[in-house]
């Protein structure tokens, strides 16, 4: 038997009291695609696990356009690594998406991140990540659901599948 993959009946079954067998083999949770036609907050919803929410809606100046994090520091390796990708998003989504970076690099740059990251509605979330640096969240900001989160990727398309279906969906 076939079951449906949209995220309606996902979400009613992570609802129900139903016991269904069901196999579901996810390499890794924390990513999830566009195309899967299931949100990841509704996934880890259902499995119990880690939170995908950054805590509820962004600042009104983040509404309407996606908005990607980046956790940077200048003594990164990863970092540097994916800084290409990340401009190259820069360049092709000016205009369609949000920005923002952390600096984590010292003491001085984490302090003016943290509180810049309390303005926007994403203070809860900088505490809990400050660490990973080299890792990019992309965020509805309607409702602070995370849509992706990569550590450490440098692959364009990881972002632009994701960027391209929130953008769609507005």
């Amino acid at each position: 038997m076939m079951f449906p993959k949209s995220a309606s009946f996902w979400l009613s079954l992570c609802l129900t009291s139903f016991v269904v067998p069901l196999f579901f083999v996810a390499t890794n949770p924390n990513k999830v695609s566009a195309s899967d036609n299931i949100s990841a907050s509704q996934l880890h919803a259902c499995a119990g696990s880690s939170r995908r929410n950054v805590g509820g809606p962004l600042a009104r100046e983040l509404q309407g356009k996606p908005v990607v994090i980046d956790i940077y520091a200048t003594w990164c390796s990863g970092c540097k690594n994916i800084a290409p990708t990340l401009s190259q998003l820069k360049k092709q989504y000016q205009g369609k998406a949000h920005f923002i970076v952390f600096d984590v690099s010292d003491k001085a740059t984490s302090r003016q991140a943290e509180a810049r990251a309390r303005e926007l509605g994403l203070g809860d979330f900088f505490n809990q990540h400050k660490s990973q640096t080299a890792s990019v969240t992309i965020v509805d900001p309607a409702n602070g659901d995370i849509l992706s989160q990569e550590r450490k990727n440098s692959n364009l398309s990881d972002y632009t599948s994701v960027l391209d279906a929130a953008i769609t969906q507005r």
